[in-house]
Order: C-alpha cells, then structure tokens, then sequence
C-alpha cells in the first residue's frame, strides 16, 4: 500500500493508457472490417466496370456519355408514356360509388344485364335463352362475398363495354362471354363463365383476361377490331381464332310442307272427229235446203235466179274448262357470271386483355 501511495500518479496514468490501448485496438479492429467491406465493394464495381467495358454498346469514354444518353432516352419514354394515358383511360365501375354495398350492387346488376339483353334484341343479336353475361352466379344473390364487390362492380363495367362494341358491329350471336373469378361467388358458377388465366400486374398496368365467341361474317368482325382498336379504354386483342360455324340443323321432316302454288291455264282445244263430221253433214244439209228453197241448183254454174249461198265465217272454237297444271320444278338456269365469293358465317373466339394503368409514381 505504501508504494501505491508513493506511485499513485504513476499507477493511475498506467491504468489511462492501458484503457487507451484497449480503445485504440478496437478503433483498429473496427477500421480495419470496415477496409475489408470497402475493399471488397472496390472490387466488384472494378469487376463491373471491365464486364460493363466489354459489352456492346460501350458504355462510353471521353466525350460520349452512353449513360447520359441512356438517361435521356429513359425521360423521353416516361414523357411519352404520360402523353399515352389519354389513350388509356379507365372503364368506368358499375355502379361508379366511392363504397359499394351488396344493395346497389344487386340493383346494378340486375339493371345491367337487363339493359344489356334489351340492347342485343335492338340489334338483332342472338344470345343464349337467359343470358347473364357470366354473371350467374351473382344474378339471384342479395348478400355477396366479402372484400369481392369492388373487383365485381369492375367487371361489370368492362363486360358492358365488351357488348356494347359487339352489339354496334351488329353481329349475328354472342355464344359466350368468359370472365376472370374474382368472387368466392364464383366457385358456384357455371364453368363455361371463367378462364384458368389471372390478371398480371407489371411497373406499368394490370392486365386482366378475357374471352368473346361470337358468330358473324367478315365484314361484322372487321367492325369488331375497329371498335376495339378506336376504343377510348385500353383493350388489346391478343389472339383470334376464326372458324367455319357449324350449319344449321336440317328442317324437320315431319312437320306438313306447305303446298306448292298451283297454276291454271286456260285451254283452247279443238273437237274430235266425230264433231267435225256431224257439223260437216249439217252444213250440208242446210246448203241443200238454201238451194231448194231459192231455185240454186247444179252449183254455182246453174243459177235460176236465187241467192247463192255464201259460206260465213267458221265457228270459234268451243271453250274448254280450265284444267289444274301439274306443279313443275324450278327453270333451269340460264348461266351467266360464275359465283366468285359465297361467304359462310364464322364462329370467332377472341382473347382479348383489358388494361388498366397503375397510378403514375
């Protein structure tokens, strides 16, 4: 204890410098992970300076900045990407309310495909007997799925818009309109209404699927992609799918045909022989008799003084009832042109996506 008494000063500078020492190698210590992270960052960026050296195009040296310039081109594509919004614009929602609830849902709906049944009779488009537009499942529903009416009330927009455009081409039948399952609902649908495909959310948009057959002729389906491609709302037609549509059902042979339309005709037709001989031996007997009664005898080469005879003008023919003609099949052709385009009504199956963009960032 004396010497610590004596060396007191010296003891407590040795115990400061010994706690100096053990922060300065943990300063050391520290540093020097940190170097060796430093160091190991230096080297993958060397790595990716020489791998970004060797590629084609190069990324520039000197005066040419190729990453500048690919910067610029990067801003140039978001300016046209927010010049192309216009041409995307949302399909509204039905019904289009901030909150929708299973009420305005129901009545939405049911007006909907009413409106939508009551359009396609306008245009003289046929559908299936009861159609619902892929919406079976939720037609005779009041209460539906939770967290499911705003995905539906979206659907239910797009499909509107998907009919409207088939219903202005004027097609000749929509067979079936098939939808994406956004609802539990729909597990209890029919399966003929859904597609095995899911929407697919990228940095630009949500694509949703969907699918259309429809009968019709070239000309309807021309009218069709026309509609599709001047469309406001960003649909985009991926495959097409054209087939011959089957022929109609033959008529039903059992059911009485209506009689062919039958022709009279009006004959003249001359009288037999016989006829001929009696009106013969009459007008002979009655030139005998002329002559006697005015002294006409041997001809006209003797005339004592009558009249001779003068033959009138021979009797119409008799008039014969009007006979019923045979019906008789339809003229032969007479030629002409030959047939250069006898067009057969197609069955159309278009997949089509609807896009939808996300808000800009």
């Amino acid at each position: 204890m004396s010497w610590l008494k004596r060396n007191l000063y010296f003891v407590i500078g040795s115990v400061v410098a010994l706690a100096l020492m053990g922060l300065a190698g943990w300063f050391l210590y520290s540093k020097w992970t940190l170097n060796n992270d430093n160091l190991v960052k230096l080297n993958a960026d060397y790595e990716e300076l020489k791998s970004l050296n060797s590629k084609i195009p190069h990324p520039g040296a000197g005066q040419v900045n190729n990453i500048k310039l690919a910067q610029e081109q990067r801003d140039q594509v978001r300016e046209f990407i927010k010049k192309t919004r216009v041409h995307f614009e949302p399909i509204p929602h039905i019904p289009d309310m901030p909150k929708v609830t299973d009420h305005d849902f129901s009545v939405a709906l049911s007006r909907t495909i009413e409106q939508l049944q009551r359009d396609a009779t306008n245009a003289s488009v046929a559908l299936p007997p009861n159609y619902s537009f892929s919406f079976e499942a939720q037609k005779s529903r009041i209460n539906f799925a939770a967290n499911s009416l705003g995905r539906l009330s979206v659907q239910l927009g797009e499909v509107k818009t998907l009919c409207d455009i088939l219903f202005q081409a004027k097609i000749n039948s929509l067979d079936n309109l098939r939808r994406e399952r956004v609802s539990p609902d729909d597990a209890t649908g029919p399966q003929t209404d859904y597609l095995t495909e899911k929407s697919v959310t990228n940095e630009l948009a949500v694509l949703t699927p969907y699918e259309l057959t429809i009968r019709c002729f070239s000309s309807e389906l021309a009218s069709v992609l026309e509609g599709i491609g001047g469309s406001p709302y960003g649909l985009v037609v991926k495959t097409v799918n054209v087939e011959a549509a089957p022929a109609p059902p033959p008529p039903d042979t059992s059911v009485v045909s209506v009689a062919p339309t039958m022709q009279y005709q009006q004959q003249y037709v001359q009288q037999p022989s016989n006829a001929a001989a009696e009106e013969a031996a009459q007008r002979a007997n009655a030139a005998a008799a002329f002559a006697r009664r005015y002294g006409v005898r041997g001809g006209a080469s003797e005339n004592l003084g009558g009249i001779q005879l003068r033959e009138g003008p021979a009797p119409p023919p008799a008039f014969a009832p009007p006979m019923l003609a045979q019906p008789t099949g339809p003229a032969p052709g007479k030629g002409g042109l030959p047939t250069v385009l006898d067009e057969r009504q197609l069955k159309i199956t278009l997949n089509l996506l609807v896009v939808k963009l996300l808000p800009p960032k």
